[in-house]
C-alpha cells in the first residue's frame, strides 16, 4: 500500500505535469525545427511570438467573456484560439516580409539571421508590453479538474491521489492532433513533399521548379501556428506572463538541439526528455522516500537537487552536455 502511495504521489506531481508541460515544449520545438530545417537559421524570436499569439487569443477571450460567450465546461480560449493564430502567422508573414526576406536574398550567414531574429524578438516584446502590459493576466475558465485529488484518494482507497487538470488533457490531446496532422502534411501532401525536397537539398529542389517563396511562406504559417498553440496552452496550464516566454525558449532549444536540429521527431522526442528532467530534478522527494522507507521515517531535508527557482539551469545543462558529447543530436541529420 505505501509503494502505491509513493506511485500515485510521483504521478501527481512529476508524470501528470510533465507530460503536459513535455506537449507544450514539443510544438514550441517543432516551431524552431521547421524553421531552421527550410532557412537554415535559429529563431530566437519564436518565444515572443509564442507570447504573441497567446497575448491575442486572451484579448478575444476577454471579450467573448464580457459577451457572455463562453463553452463550458470548456475554456473559452478554445473559442478565440483560432484568431491568436491567425494573428500570429500575420505577425510571422510580416516579419519575413519586411526583414528576413532582405537577407534571404542577399544569401547571409545563418549568424546574421539569429542576429536579425533577436532585434525582431525585441520589437514584438516590446509591442506586447505596450499592448497588455508586464503583469501576469489569468484567462483560462471553464472546469478546472477532470478527475480530483480528494476523489481519485476515495476512488482508489490511498493517502494520496491523483489531480488531472482540464487544461493538461486539453494540452496532451490537441498536441497529438496536431502532431499527426503535421507529420500527415509533410510526408502525404505535395506542399509538404516540397517543405522535404526544400530541406534537403535547396538547389536540387529550385532546379526541380519548386518554388522557394512559397516554401518558406508555409514554413512560416506552421511555425507561427505551432507557436500560437503551444503558448496558449501554456498559458492555461498556468498562467500568462509576458516575460516567462523568452525563458521557456531555453528547453525548447534544448530539446531541439538533444532531439536533432532539423528532424521534427528528435524535436517531440527531446521535448519530453527536457520536460521530464525539469520537473523530476526540482522535485522534493521527501515525501515520496518517506512512503519507501521504515515506518515514520522521513528524510530531514527536502531531497531536492535544485529549487524550482533554478529548473530553466536543467535545459542549460542539458543543452551544454549534448553539444559537448554529441552535437547532432539523438537523431542524426539536418533535413525534415
Amino acid at each position: 500500500m505505501e509503494i502505491l502511495n509513493a506511485l500515485a504521489l510521483f504521478a501527481n506531481f512529476v508524470v501528470v505535469p510533465a507530460t503536459a508541460y513535455g506537449a507544450q515544449l514539443a510544438l514550441g520545438a517543432l516551431g524552431v525545427t521547421l524553421i531552421f530545417g527550410i532557412l537554415r537559421f535559429a529563431n530566437f524570436a519564436h518565444g515572443e511570438l509564442m507570447s504573441f499569439g497567446t497575448m491575442i487569443t486572451i484579448l478575444v477571450t476577454w471579450f467573448l467573456q464580457n459577451m457572455g460567450v463562453s463553452i463550458a465546461p470548456f475554456p473559452t480560449a478554445l473559442l478565440a484560439l483560432p484568431i491568436g493564430v491567425l494573428a500570429a502567422i500575420s505577425m510571422a508573414l510580416v516579419t519575413d516580409r519586411m526583414v528576413f526576406r532582405f537577407y534571404r536574398k542577399q544569401r547571409s550567414n545563418p549568424i546574421v539571421f539569429a542576429i536579425v531574429s533577436v532585434g525582431v524578438m525585441f520589437l514584438i516584446a516590446g509591442i506586447i508590453r505596450i499592448v497588455i502590459g508586464p503583469a501576469d493576466q489569468s484567462f483560462a475558465d471553464g472546469q478546472r479538474f477532470i478527475i480530483g485529488a480528494f476523489d481519485s484518494r476515495r476512488a482508489l482507497g490511498l493517502d494520496e491521489g491523483i489531480a488531472i487538470k482540464q487544461s493538461q488533457v486539453i494540452t496532451v490531446v490537441v498536441t497529438a492532433i496536431v502532431v499527426a496532422w503535421l507529420f500527415w502534411f509533410l510526408q502525404k501532401t505535395r506542399s509538404g513533399k516540397a517543405m522535404r525536397a526544400y530541406s534537403d537539398d535547396e538547389d536540387l529542389a529550385l532546379l526541380s521548379g519548386i518554388n522557394p517563396e512559397r516554401v518558406v511562406t508555409i514554413c512560416w504559417v506552421i511555425a507561427a501556428a505551432l507557436a500560437a498553440i503551444a503558448g496558449t496552452l501554456y498559458g492555461l496550464d498556468k498562467t500568462y506572463k509576458p516575460f516567462i516566454f523568452l525563458q521557456i525558449l531555453l528547453p525548447i532549444f534544448a530539446a531541439t538541439i538533444l532531439g536533432g536540429i532539423g528532424q521534427p521527431v528528435g524535436a517531440i522526442l527531446g521535448a519530453f526528455i527536457v520536460a521530464f528532467s525539469e520537473v523530476t530534478v526540482t522535485y522534493a522527494f521527501k515525501k515520496f522516500l518517506a512512503y519507501l522507507g521504515p515506518t515514520d521515517w522521513a528524510p530531514e531535508g527536502l531531497v531536492q537537487l535544485l529549487s524550482t527557482d533554478y529548473k530553466f539551469a536543467v535545459s542549460f545543462i542539458i543543452l551544454v552536455a549534448v553539444l559537448l558529447i554529441r552535437p547532432t543530436g539523438i537523431i542524426r541529420g539536418k533535413v525534415i
